[in-house]
């Protein structure tokens, strides 16, 4: 007959076992790097539009096509923060500053400094089907159907903005919230006039100068 010191080793032994198989039948935590980043107001983007991506850098390959000042002065305005009621390159701006310091500087076109009035006044309504580089793209917030916000239209869906939480980003109109968001389109009258370009791009001198809500 065992002694109750040998019965006590046996027990000692079964339990380590018993702790030892419960241990590895557990699975290791693994890290599930995000695959999305969000949009304005943290709703989510399409997980193909990834921070870093050549077109959230406007790092991409322009053709005879495309307007170069453009590109590169939206380039040098890209991660400024919002910041309400102002238009300061890397400092701060809303969306409305944006749109006019960049018309100004590219253009050489006064806008309004309001996203709705801009439509109102200085834009021709646009389909959207129709949109092109250098295009306005309006928002609303959801609440009403009034414009609160508005970006610069690029191409392939993607258009330049000051969100109110990421700054100067570049976004898609297909993500779920900006295409939920769109309101309207609108072509600067100014701009109106020069047909679409099929062999170059407009210049300064290809545009006739009349004449200067956050989100």
């Amino acid at each position: 007959m065992p002694s109750f010191r040998t019965l006590l080793f046996v027990v000692a032994t079964a339990l380590l076992l018993l702790t030892s198989a419960c241990k590895s039948s557990k699975q290791p935590k693994r890290y599930h790097p995000r695959t999305t980043h969000t949009d304005n107001h943290g709703k989510p983007d399409r997980p193909d539009r990834q921070t870093g991506s050549a077109w959230e850098r406007l790092d991409i390959p322009l053709t005879r096509h495309d307007n170069r000042a453009l590109y590169e002065e939206l380039r040098t305005w890209l991660g400024t923060p919002y910041r309400y009621a102002r238009a300061q390159k890397q400092r701060g701006t809303d969306c409305s500053g944006l749109v006019q310091q960049v018309y100004l500087t590219v253009f050489n076109i006064p806008l309004q400094r309001n996203s709705a009035k801009i439509y109102e006044k200085d834009c021709n309504p646009l389909k959207r089907a129709k949109l092109r580089e250098a295009d306005l793209v309006f928002f609303n917030n959801g609440k009403s159907r009034r414009i609160t916000h508005v970006g610069i239209y690029l191409k392939e869906g993607y258009f330049v903005h000051a969100s109110s939480s990421r700054g100067v980003v570049v976004s898609s109109l297909e993500s779920k919230y900006w295409n939920t968001h769109f309101q309207c389109a609108g072509r600067v009258r100014n701009l109106a006039a020069i047909p679409d370009y099929p062999d170059s791009p407009p210049t300064l001198a290809d545009i006739q100068i009349d004449t200067f809500m956050p989100y």
